[in-house]
């Protein structure tokens, strides 16, 4: 029967060749990032450039407006029916910032033209 200390050396020896093993596929690993232009580890917080974006072109907030423009006093149904979306409540997101920015105005239920 073997020994306990010689089979606990044999699996020592195993476990740190491993490691080592492991060790130099990280580098190789993080090597391969590097040449993407990317580093290996992100400090804590948002990564860059995930802030909010503004599209250009036609987005639903001009097709919004426009409707809006089109029909004074419009509702926010009736605004999500001729937009024709599957989710109308996805305009309670939108038009208040289109009421910050002066585009539209609020009256009573209504929307109108800024």
């Amino acid at each position: 029967m073997p020994r306990v200390s010689n089979t606990v050396d044999q699996a020592r020896t195993l476990l740190e060749r491993r490691l080592k093993e492991l060790d130099d596929e990280r580098k190789q690993v993080e090597a391969a990032l590097s040449g993407l232009g990317k580093s290996a580890r992100r400090g804590p917080g948002r990564p860059r450039g995930t802030g909010r974006r503004r599209r250009r072109g036609s987005t639903r907030a001009d097709q919004a407006v426009k409707i809006i423009t089109d029909n004074p006093g419009i509702k926010v149904s009736e605004l999500g029916k001729k937009m024709k979306l599957n989710h109308p409540n996805y305009l309670y997101r939108v038009l208040p910032d289109l009421e910050k920015e002066g585009r539209i105005s609020r009256k009573g239920t209504g929307y109108h033209p800024g």
